[in-house]
């Protein structure tokens, strides 16, 4: 006996893949796959742009949300430094104040 039990299981493996692949490529190649294909790629790239449309909206709003609170610190301390500079002034003239006196 040339073949024994083991190479028999073998051999008919790769026969039945052969064949489930033959049948594969022939199910994958069909014109109802092909439109399976078709329609869930174009259902991708819907959400791919219903992603991109969203994130730009949300990237536009983040934007003006940033330039708010730089605008916000920028007044904050402008107003912070006017305070600090009238204080200034009330010292200078407390100074100007003792200097005349003596």
């Amino acid at each position: 006996m040339i073949f024994n039990e083991s190479t028999w299981k073998k051999i008919g493996c790769f026969a039945g893949g052969v064949l489930f692949g033959t049948a594969g490529l022939k199910i994958l190649g069909s014109k109802d796959a092909r439109n399976l294909y078709t329609k869930t790629l174009a259902a991708g790239l819907r959400a791919k742009d219903c992603v991109m449309t969203t994130s730009m909206k949300v990237q536009e709003r983040a934007e003006d949300i940033l330039a708010e609170a730089q605008a916000m610190n920028e007044q904050r301390a402008a107003e912070e430094a006017q305070a600090e500079c009238e204080g200034c002034e009330e010292e200078v003239e407390e100074k100007a104040t003792v200097t005349e006196e003596a």
